[in-house]
């Protein structure tokens, strides 16, 4: 039986047979990082911090999710830039008991707006309270996922 290796939504990785996927979801995120601090959410469910993003709908392009999930999730409107990376990744929910397979594109993004959602106007089931977090504050341990990766591209422009 094939199986693949996926990151647990709370935390690690754990095998999972193929037949178990349940769902296709590219997804797009974009870091902003501004005056050596790095736009973030808490996350719902793991406790850690995550990138603005999530789903593509069916029909819109990855800027355009994007740029919906900024406005969704922390109330900006943001300049979708460059490209970083696109991954490939496989995760289990554990909330839903889903197994998902996914693309995941990563973007450097500018904000063209400053107010952030008050926490009470986030609209969104995982992300809330957006934040603009020192980088020196932070260790990839902070993040549900690719916090080394991420903290990297922010440091130095180079995703590693």
């Amino acid at each position: 039986m094939k199986t693949v290796k996926a990151r647990v939504f709370s935390g690690g990785y754990q095998e999972f047979p193929v037949s178990r996927i349940e769902k296709f979801r590219p997804s797009t995120y974009g870091i902003t990082v501004h005056e050596n601090k790095i736009l973030l959410l808490h996350n719902k469910n793991s406790e850690g911090l995550s990138l603005p993003g999530g789903g593509i709908d069916l029909g819109e392009t990855n800027q355009e999710a994007l740029k919906r999930e900024f406005a969704e999730e922390t109330g900006l409107d943001v300049e979708v830039g460059r490209l970083i990376i696109a991954l490939q990744d496989f995760f289990y929910y554990g909330p839903t008991d889903q197994l998902v397979h996914t693309f995941l594109f990563f973007y450097a993004c500018s904000p063209l707006s400053w107010d952030l959602h008050k926490d009470t106007d986030v609209d969104d089931e995982e992300a809330e309270k957006p934040r603009w977090i020192p980088l020196a504050d932070l260790t990839p341990s902070h993040f549900v996922s690719h916090g080394r990766e991420i903290l990297n591209f922010a440091q130095t422009g180079v995703w590693q």
